[in-house]
């Protein structure tokens, strides 16, 4: 069956791609228009740094089964990191994001940027030279060599955390910190960094039930 080519719509938006899906076709017919764009058009988008992926399904319902050969078929192009999933008349799933943490693995390599609106969990290392955004919180489980900034778009409550800190810049909200020489001197061990009256403070994790009062603390018995 030849492929159709008005099924699967890409397009560029400032900080990412929208992939607008008909609403229809058979559901077979769209996932074979994906999979041919994916493997044979638009390679210079979907190759090299992180690229965040917004769908929009239109009218279609799409259940768990679907939903998941959707997500297997984009995540064959590892550069792709999908954002949200705009089901029919669905507003609130970036506000859903925001609130709760997106969780990414891999590696953020020098020259790639990684950026998500909400609180994200990253399950790897950011190299020198990688970068990490988001709106809210940025917890990496790894080594964090890179840049990393949290709250970019002006909340000074986000904090980053990572298992091991030795960045090339930190920097929440508008405030920026260029680490000192002896980060490599550092005590082993999770920290975190957080604005104190617009000053980039540095403190270990077990330390954090202080500054969020939201959060639940173990107390042991």
């Amino acid at each position: 069956m030849a492929v159709k080519s008005n099924l699967v719509t890409i397009k560029g938006i400032k900080d990412g791609l929208v992939f607008l899906l008909d609403d229809q076709c058979e559901f077979e017919e769209l996932l074979e228009e994906l999979r041919y764009k994916l493997e044979h058009t638009h390679q210079n988008i979907l190759t090299g740094p992180i690229v965040h992926v917004d769908i929009k399904l239109g009218s279609r319902e799409i259940g768990s089964r679907q939903k998941e050969l959707l997500l297997d078929t984009l995540k064959q192009k590892g550069n792709l990191l999908i954002r949200s999933i705009e089901p029919p008349g669905s507003k609130s799933e970036p506000e859903k994001k925001k609130e709760s943490i997106y969780t990414v693995t891999g590696m953020v390599r020098s020259g790639q940027v990684l950026h998500h609106d909400g609180n994200l969990l990253f399950l790897g290392d950011v190299n020198p030279g990688g970068t990490i955004t988001c709106t809210g919180d940025i917890f990496v489980l790894g080594a964090l060599r890179g840049i990393a900034h949290a709250g970019n778009e002006g909340n000074r409550n986000a904090i980053i955390v990572a298992s091991y800190f030795s960045p090339t810049q930190l920097r929440i909200s508008d405030v920026i910190s260029r680490p000192p020489d002896e980060w490599e001197a550092r005590e082993a061990g999770i920290e975190f960094a957080y604005l104190q009256e617009g000053t980039m403070q540095i403190d270990k994790m077990s330390n954090i039930g202080r500054l969020r009062r939201e959060f639940n603390v173990f107390k042991g018995v």
